[in-house]
């Protein structure tokens, strides 16, 4: 499969914004479809593609031709993690057989805000079913809409998750643009799995509105790319209040074009906390690791290492917060949909569904949806301390004393190991990850290509205090052009003697 030619998601943003030898959104659409057909059935990193893409595409060019450009992504394809939704005829079905038919007729405001900056929906990505939620046994990239997910690096290894279809889907040149979600580590993951750039931006920048949730308290959209640049143009479009989520009430204060000043010289002068530990994820990725750490330097950063950091309790009280969540949340998501075609209106319902439904326990069960169920509610005292506990452990206790003692603008870290082989019958093989932190704070987490492990892509992570994207991608930036560490995928079946 390496005689596959890499589509140019980059190249081809820059084409459509306007260079001399502009290709259309028709030709990019066609192109990014014609490839889907082509990868898709060995890579199930697309669960489907929007049958209103072309008539949207034809209509920006339109538009260009008479003048109008909407944004600098004017006719840019780009995929949607299917928990989001849009209001072309397509489900949005979490990757479950339960939201089958959840079609609808509804954008999500991430959703909407693409559009109307000219973007094209281009379809739904495949994910971990219920966002990697429903068992603690789970095979990342799996669905029971879409199967599994392989990543294009090496077939018979994991794309992470639970965002692994927009990442693999963009490594591959499925799509030059992704969007994905995280609670904890499923942007990071698979960004850094499938050699990206993914941003999981703070909690409240970016509506949740219309995405079937997991926390209210982590949950976000995100954008998914193969540029720093290409990264905060969509994170300028997607961010911004929503009415319908209180948690964006600072959003359009905070936000910024995060693109404008970009610069290659944002590393110098700065100084970074050095993350060590989060390593030891396995002894390849520690040496990628410590040549990351000479680059930086060698741009002018200086490195102040942190070596110990209990995270524990943070763990224990997140998973509490979570699970009461989950059962709340879902609740309210699946009562705003259409009871004719979601029958399920409950967790409980839902557990109920993949009891009865042999084909959605055909690798593992859902003990993590059992614990769910039996939570008492977000008035429970032990969630709302839980809540407190975590959110204090993981900000003022955590990140931003890390800053304040270290004097640095940025924690840095290996996001996490190399893509582990698939295995169905035990489950993730999951090293851990540096993405904890940032997700239980609520706080900024961007990883950007570092190297590779025998050709396995690693990702380096900048992690900053609430509301510093800016800053990230500005650092992320300068790594990023310094070193230019991403390489294409080689569809290998595997990197096995």
């Amino acid at each position: 499969m390496t005689k596959f030619a890499i589509l140019a998601g980059a190249a081809a943003i820059a084409l459509l914004a306007g260079n001399a030898c502009a290709q259309t959104s028709e030709e990019a659409t066609k192109a990014a479809l014609a490839t889907i057909q082509q990868r898709n059935p060995v890579l199930r990193a697309v669960i489907a593609t929007n049958p209103n893409a072309l008539t949207a595409a034809k209509a920006l060019d339109a538009e260009r031709k008479a003048g109008k450009v909407r944004s600098a992504l004017h006719g840019v394809p780009i995929l949607l993690k299917d928990n989001i939704e849009s209001a072309d005829p397509l489900p949005t079905t979490a990757g479950s057989l339960a939201l089958k038919d959840n079609i609808t007729g509804r954008d999500a405001p991430v959703a909407k805000r693409l559009r109307d900056a000219g973007l094209v929906i281009l379809g739904k990505a495949n994910l971990s079913e219920w966002a990697n939620i429903r068992s603690n046994h789970s095979i990342s990239g799996w669905s029971a809409v879409g199967g599994t997910v392989r990543n294009p690096y090496a077939l018979d290894r994991s794309a992470c998750g639970s965002s692994s279809g927009s990442g693999a889907a963009v490594a591959a040149g499925l799509a030059p643009l992704a969007i994905g979600t995280e609670t904890d580590g499923s942007i990071t993951c698979p960004a850094a799995i499938n050699g990206l750039v993914g941003l999981k931006p703070t909690v409240g920048l970016v509506s949740r509105t219309h995405i079937v949730p997991i926390s209210h308290s982590q949950d976000t959209a995100g954008p998914m790319t193969l540029t720093v640049e290409d990264t905060a143009k969509v994170l300028t479009i997607i961010a911004g209040s929503d009415p319908t989520d209180p948690a964006t009430k600072e959003a359009d204060a905070r936000k910024t074009d995060y693109a404008a000043g970009l610069s290659k010289t944002a590393l110098k002068g700065v100084t970074l906390a050095v993350a060590r530990f989060y390593t030891g994820y396995s002894p390849k990725t520690d040496a990628v690791f410590e040549r990351a750490l000479k680059e930086l330097e060698a741009q002018g950063a200086t490195l102040v290492d942190v070596k110990a950091f209990d995270e524990g309790p943070i763990g224990r009280a997140e998973g509490v917060v979570l699970y009461t969540e989950l059962k709340a949340d879902l609740a309210a998501y699946l009562a705003s949909t259409d009871p004719k075609k979601v029958p399920t209106r409950t967790l409980a319902d839902v557990i109920a569904f993949n009891k009865a439904t042999p084909k959605e326990f055909e690798w593992f069960g859902q003990e993590s949806f059992e614990r769910a169920e039996k939570t008492k509610g977000l008035d429970d005292p032990e969630y709302l301390k839980a809540l407190a506990d975590s959110k204090r452990l993981a900000g003022p206790e955590g990140i931003d004393k890390i800053l304040k003692d270290t004097g640095a603008v940025a924690i840095i870290a290996p996001t996490t190991g190399p893509a582990w082989t698939i295995d169905p019958l035990n489950g993730d093989n999951y090293g851990g990850s540096s993405t904890t932190l940032p997700a239980v704070a609520g706080y900024p987490h961007l990883t950007v290509p570092m190297g590779d492990v025998s050709g396995l892509p690693v990702g380096l992570s900048f992690i900053g205090p609430a509301w510093s994207e800016k800053l990230l991608l500005n650092l992320g930036y300068a790594y990023e052009q310094a070193t230019k560490h991403r390489k294409a995928p080689t569809f290998k079946a595997t990197i096995a003697p």
